[in-house]
């Protein structure tokens, strides 16, 4: 699954953030300059990291700049998404005046610190599984509203997007295997419900390698299961797991994985290692703007 983002579908954070930022006007830029007074800055980078989130940013300028009819806002980005960035850097400039730039700082600065944040935590994931043949993967667990954002960073970092939501993927866990009465009545459900919808993959989560066997004999009668999750398997169990299925469907291990023990995990020869931390513990990459 991949994600991309567009103005269009950014733009409701980007009103809701400014308007929680700005609401009635900056106070103290508003008594400080004066409406003509114009400035440029920087964006600065003051840590190592991965860049991402600077169309967001731009396009933070552009609404500020076109709410307070300054016709004089310049942007210039000097960087791409996904770029490896050392502390010091500078990665845009924008100009306009003093107030407009103010009223943005901030809430250009969030969406960015925030984005490259997610981008360089994947792209720290995805160096620990350097010299293997798995990739790492995101979850639904983002921020609510911040969906797409927080998976295209991960994409930024050289990770891979699960799925989008409940919409896009079948994934059979406990709760639907419980309701079903067994893993495979609901492989078997799923596939009934999705027998028109041959591009929407089904997955199954597996407690223990009879989960595995039992998703096996599914594919045995012909049943479509696209992926195995093993759900907080020892890498030792992740090996075993991956042996038994042999190649017949792509794999995935998922559940008390940390950059300390990942490595371990796709040396089991597993195909993805899904990471809940990418986007729901990842700490801000520190930037400011810097007034020239």
């Amino acid at each position: 699954m991949t994600t991309t983002i567009t103005r269009d579908a950014v733009l409701p954070l980007i009103l809701s953030a400014l308007q929680e930022d700005i609401a009635t006007g900056d106070i103290t830029s508003e008594a400080i300059f004066n409406a003509d007074t114009s400035a440029r800055a920087e964006f600065l980078v003051k840590q190592d990291g991965v860049i991402c989130g600077l169309d967001c940013a731009r396009w933070v300028c552009e609404e500020v700049a076109a709410s307070s009819n300054d016709t004089t806002l310049r942007w210039s980005a000097l960087a791409i998404d996904g770029d490896a960035v050392k502390s010091g850097t500078v990665v845009a400039r924008v100009e306009g005046t003093a107030l407009t730039l103010l009223k943005l700082e901030r809430t250009a600065l969030n969406f960015m610190q925030r984005l490259s944040g997610v981008a360089t935590l994947t792209r720290t994931y995805t160096n620990a599984l350097e010299g293997t043949q798995t990739r790492v993967a995101d979850t639904r667990k983002t921020i609510p509203g911040w969906r797409l954002l927080d998976k295209y960073a991960v994409r930024m970092g050289g990770g891979m997007n699960h799925r989008i939501g409940l919409f896009d993927m079948a994934l059979i866990k406990d709760n639907h295997r419980d309701a079903a009465g067994s893993l495979t009545a609901a492989i078997r459900r799923c596939n009934e419900a999705l027998k028109n919808a041959p591009q929407t993959p089904i997955e199954a989560e597996t407690r223990h390698l009879d989960d595995v066997r039992e998703v096996l004999a599914c594919l045995d009668e012909g049943l479509r299961v696209e992926r195995i999750m093993f759900d907080n398997f020892t890498p030792d169990k992740v090996r075993d797991a991956v042996r038994l299925v042999g190649g017949r469907t792509a794999t995935e291990a998922s559940g008390n994985i940390t950059l300390e023990n990942i490595r371990s995990f796709a040396e089991a020869g597993v195909d993805v290692i899904s990471v809940g931390a990418l986007t729901h513990s990842a700490p801000a990459l520190d930037i400011s703007m810097k007034f020239r």
